[in-house]
């Protein structure tokens, strides 16, 4: 099998790889294929991955032919960066001077990541139906389910992920005493934004027991994050990226006040490359340091100085939940896990308030038959009023994007919750469209 990364040039590439090096991997993967814009980029990525000596690894070639790439292609993981970091140092830093949220997947940075990308991911999808038409593409690209969703229209073997849903009902699985494989559970929403509200033993849910006990909360970073007091009064534990919206003015300032995850990564990653690219020998000592800092300072802005990032071997990372997609598919072994799938990809809505090919993140079952979303129950009050609100601005920025119309993308990011003036949305958005020439382009 051909595995295709689109974006084979990025930094986080050589996660991607380790977990294919497994000599007990139950797939025969015999190429993978690094595709990027940037040829010193993937240069640099080979150096990386030779080096930390990964062994059984397949065949790795390189392209910076889109075409060349998805032809023979049986997965693509999609992980592109269109306009780079310092596109997102832009997304950030305008709606920061203007007092909304600057983050890359939530709010109007998500949504100017968004404008500028769709484009593109339409083109990939349009390679995919043409070249590849049986490819599977797992989508990690930013913000995921905008993209998923997007693609679908012209791909329908899209299938968008993320490992902080599976991570945090590991970690809750855990706390509880048992292991994931042993437990249903209840999780719902969208991408970056979703609650998991039960997590069922032999018939008995284990949440209210977790939720009611401060050293087991102790141990789940989504509730120190928001308060125990907050997910009591939830009665469900919320994804991380939650803490956007429950604590948007703290966020705000916090962010505001220092050096942004952007800039943070455009000095990091740039003094990577460079080095990496002056020092051959040593790009993988290089990406070793710079990867564990990077891992280390991620959501800083949702923790109290010095507080530990939280573990991922719960998780495993987004690595993984793509290995174990894939393997499923590949191999036919069964697996369950969130991923981002369309609201009636289970014959009926699992959330009826909702378009049927809305994306949305719940429960699947995967094997070589496909992807099967599990029934969950309704989402209802505040939660649901959330996701609508939030699904019809992602469905506004789609339109706005596929057409270039400038008023829809307006309305996109005048209607989200974390943007309080229609004045304030238009001055961004033609910010955006000003400085960043990716953006410009989609609305020339």
């Amino acid at each position: 099998m051909k595995l295709l990364l689109v974006g084979g040039g990025g930094f986080r590439v050589p996660q991607v790889l380790s977990v294919l090096a497994d000599p007990d991997l139950p797939i025969n993967i015999t190429e993978v294929c690094l595709y990027d814009v940037s040829d010193a980029r993937v240069s640099v990525m080979k150096n990386v991955v030779t080096q930390l000596g990964y062994a059984n690894l397949p065949t790795i070639s390189t392209t910076t032919d889109m075409v060349d790439a998805v032809k023979g292609s049986d997965f693509i993981f999609s992980a592109m960066r269109i306009g780079g970091t310092c596109g997102r140092v832009v997304d950030e830093r305008e709606a920061l001077a203007r007092g909304i949220l600057g983050q890359e997947t939530v709010g109007a940075g998500g949504y100017a990541y968004a404008f500028r990308t769709i484009p593109e991911a339409m083109r990939l999808a349009e390679t995919v139906k043409t070249h590849a038409p049986d490819a599977w593409v797992i989508n990690f690209t930013n913000p995921a389910g905008i993209i998923t969703q997007a693609m679908r229209t012209v791909h329908p073997r899209v299938v968008g992920i993320c490992d902080t849903p599976i991570g945090l009902v590991r970690r809750a699985a855990n706390v509880a005493g048992h292991a994931e494989a042993d437990i249903s559970y209840d999780y719902v929403g969208l991408n970056h934004l979703g609650w998991l509200r039960s997590l069922t033993h032999e018939g008995t849910d284990l949440l209210p027991s977790i939720i009611a006990d401060d050293a087991k909360l102790e141990h789940l970073e989504e509730a120190r994050t928001v308060g125990f007091d907050w997910v009591r009064s939830l009665g469900m534990i919320p994804n991380e990226y939650l803490y956007y919206y429950y604590y948007n003015r703290e966020s705000v300032a916090a962010i505001a006040s220092g050096q942004t995850r952007g800039e943070f990564l455009l000095h990091q990653q740039g003094d990577f490359y460079e080095r990496a690219a002056a020092e051959p020998d040593r790009a993988g000592e290089h990406w070793l340091r710079t990867h564990n800092e990077r891992e280390a300072t991620y959501m800083a802005e949702s923790r109290e100085e010095g507080e530990a990032r939280r573990d991922e071997d719960m998780g495993g990372g987004y690595e993984h939940v793509a290995l174990e997609l894939m393997t499923a598919l590949a191999s036919g072994i069964p697996a369950r896990m969130i991923l981002g799938v369309a609201n009636n990809d289970a014959g009926q809505l699992i959330v009826p308030q909702l378009r049927d090919d809305a994306v949305i993140e719940v429960p699947c079952t995967v094997d070589g038959n496909g992807i099967r979303p599990l029934p969950q129950a309704p989402l209802t009050g505040p939660e649901l009023g959330l996701v609508t609100s939030v699904k019809a601005c992602e469905e506004l920025v789609i339109d706005a994007a596929l057409t270039g119309e400038k008023t829809l993308a307006w309305r996109a990011l005048a209607s989200h919750p974390l943007v309080d003036s229609i004045a304030v949305a238009k001055d961004v958005l033609d910010a955006y469209i000003d400085k960043n020439p990716d953006v410009a382009k989609t609305f020339s």
